[in-house]
């Protein structure tokens, strides 16, 4: 009994290009992060999904539609995918936004890392009620995949935080995860 999932993160925002951390603001793609979807949906098309669960910002509905033919696949949209909620510092100066000081300590009027650490063990126990042995595309954000590496890979935050590969650089298309019920 095991599940597949394979983890694509949303294309650039505008907030990207001007240094924001968007946080749980929708946030919209930008000119460059529309042509980074196109250019990779063929590849994507040509892989079969059981089903694909997106989180509910803009960011990540308007890549999930760039990615997905909504008429052959199953499509939910799930808050638990959602990107940390930076609390007073959504829409702010990307470099007050510190992971590793939020492990544990929500962002002020927001969350912490363990609380999406929640949401996704939470949204993993409901795969495995309902989606055995199914192979899923999960479209998100930083820290849900984050926190895929430390319930799926088991490891610590800090070690998900400083082999994130947004911080060294090792862009991929789509980071697969598998676990057993």
């Amino acid at each position: 009994m095991s599940i597949r999932i394979k983890y694509f993160t949303h294309g650039t925002t505008t907030d990207n290009i001007c240094g924001l951390a968007t946080g749980w603001n929708e946030g919209e793609l930008s000119p460059l992060g529309i042509q980074q979807i196109q250019g990779i949906n063929k590849q994507v098309q040509d892989e079969h999904f059981d089903v694909v669960i997106s989180s509910d910002l803009q960011r990540a509905v308007q890549t999930t539609k760039l990615l997905f033919n909504e008429e052959n696949t199953t499509i939910i949209y799930d808050q638990r995918l959602r990107e940390c909620n930076y609390g007073v510092l959504n829409g702010k100066d990307k470099e007050l936004v510190d992971y590793l000081e939020h492990i544990d300590e929500p962002f002020i009027n927001g969350e912490s890392m363990r609380h999406v650490e929640q949401r996704i063990r939470e949204l993993l126990h409901f795969l495995q009620e309902n989606y055995d042995h199914a192979y899923i595309a999960f479209v998100g954000h930083r820290a849900p995949q984050l926190a895929l590496e430390v319930c799926v890979h088991g490891k610590s935050w800090e070690e998900a935080i400083h082999n994130d590969w947004r911080t060294i650089g090792k862009w991929q298309l789509g980071w697969l995860y598998e676990f057993e019920k």
